[in-house]
């Protein structure tokens, strides 16, 4: 997967949005302003992606690609290298989960707003 298929793809979520808050180099995508994932558009290609946190622990134990997140609470974000064990089935759906883990944070106007 590249970073224009994954930037599409990310920038497909209702509400989604990127910015560049921390240097010119890491780009945030954010619903109603909260994080859902980050990417640096370099080789080899990594994202940082919300994750449910038993699930980060089962994740990280299956496969080589996925450590705890680069600069974020480990507890709650995984890092995946693009092209490595993980598949582009799996990886769309870590995507998918990383959002809708926003999404049940936000108020009931803010969802209404998105969605």
């Amino acid at each position: 997967m590249t970073f224009e298929q994954v930037d599409r793809y990310l920038l497909s979520k209702h509400g989604a949005s990127f910015d560049y808050p921390f240097d010119e180099n890491v780009r945030v995508y954010r619903v109603c302003n909260k994080m859902f994932a980050l990417i640096v558009d370099k080789s080899p290609l990594k994202i940082n992606l919300k994750c449910d946190p038993i699930y980060a622990l089962e994740l990280r134990s299956l496969y080589n690609s996925i450590q705890a997140g680069y600069h974020m609470n480990k507890k709650h974000w995984n890092t995946i290298e693009i092209g490595g064990d993980v598949d582009d089935e799996l990886l769309l759906e870590l995507f998918d989960h990383s959002y809708e883990l926003i999404l049940l944070g936000l108020t009931k106007n803010q969802k209404e707003g998105i969605l």
